[in-house]
């Protein structure tokens, strides 16, 4: 029951970027982002809510793989890399969608994707089944700088 409390509780962390972008997203989608010009790739919206869904979950999980690792390995700098992408994730939304900021938006996102890495490269020390949860996590946030460099492209 302790493990399950602590797996809920992580997962909830991994949604607030989300939670927390959602609320600048919501209120910029009509008439900002419905108004710029986009590349022939760009998924329907509908598409993002359960993909990050999904996304959130696994990242919660792989989380708490790591952090239910045999203790004697050194979890601090995957950690703070995980925190430091955490972070980023909800910024870019603060950057793109509140702000407008799409270049700045594309430069807040490669930094996420280089802390994605160095997570998994920190993670995969301590949990190898920790590190491919999050594969589809970095299959995404790739999609979405390519997505971003090409509106920024498109809307300069």
């Amino acid at each position: 029951m302790k493990n399950l409390l602590k797996l809920i509780g992580l997962i909830f962390i991994c949604f607030l970027p989300g939670i927390i972008g959602g609320f600048f997203t919501a209120n910029n989608l009509y008439p900002w982002f419905s108004l710029l010009t986009k590349p022939s790739f760009n998924p329907p919206s509908w598409i993002f809510s359960p993909v990050w869904t999904v996304l959130y979950t696994l990242m919660g999980i792989s989380l708490f793989l790591v952090l239910k690792a045999d203790s004697s390995k050194n979890k601090t700098r995957g950690v703070i890399f995980f925190a430091i992408q955490l972070i980023l994730n909800g910024l870019w939304s603060i950057v793109f969608f509140g702000l407008h900021k799409i270049l700045l938006a594309l430069v807040v996102i490669v930094a996420l994707l280089a802390f994605i890495i160095l997570s998994m490269i920190e993670f995969y020390k301590i949990s190898k089944s920790a590190v491919y949860i999050l594969v589809p996590y970095l299959i995404w946030v790739s999609f979405a700088s390519v997505l971003n460099f090409s509106l920024y492209l498109l809307n300069r």
